[in-house]
């Protein structure tokens, strides 16, 4: 399969913590160790962290018993039909649409992942200056 997927790890405020580019062959479940292991090396008073559904599976196991971490996994309900707003989740995707600000990041023009997350890195810092410099609200 063609193409990048990125995978990231934000705060509450929605600030990249982390980032992992990967092919988008990689499920979710097979980058979400990777991606947690880079997150607890970073910012190790890490305790609790809030998922997607793709990242279930052993991994929930992995990140209690290996690197300490409560994994817990946001799935939209059962009952729930066409898009609905999941209030934890919903933070990677604001993160998302304000990065995909950066016409570097709106295609895939990195040849390399880790190029990739360089832009990423890149342009949220563009994104976390301008808030600094907007000061309080």
């Amino acid at each position: 399969m063609n193409g990048r997927k990125r995978h990231i790890a934000v705060d509450t405020l929605g600030l990249l913590l982390t980032v992992l580019v990967t092919a988008a062959s990689v499920t979710d479940r097979e980058v979400g160790g990777t991606l947690l292991e880079r997150l607890r090396q970073r910012h190790w008073r890490v305790s609790l962290v809030w998922a997607d559904g793709g990242y279930t599976g052993r991994l929930v196991e992995i990140a209690r018993d290996v690197l300490q971490i409560a994994l817990t996994v946001v799935k939209r309900g059962d009952d729930a039909t066409g898009f609905t707003v999941l209030p934890k989740r919903w933070l990677v995707e604001g993160t998302f649409a304000w990065l995909m600000r950066s016409r570097r990041l709106a295609r895939d023009y990195e040849t390399r992942a880790d190029t990739s997350e360089a832009m990423i890195r890149w342009s949220m810092s563009m994104v976390m200056s301008r808030r600094l410099a907007r000061g309080p609200s």
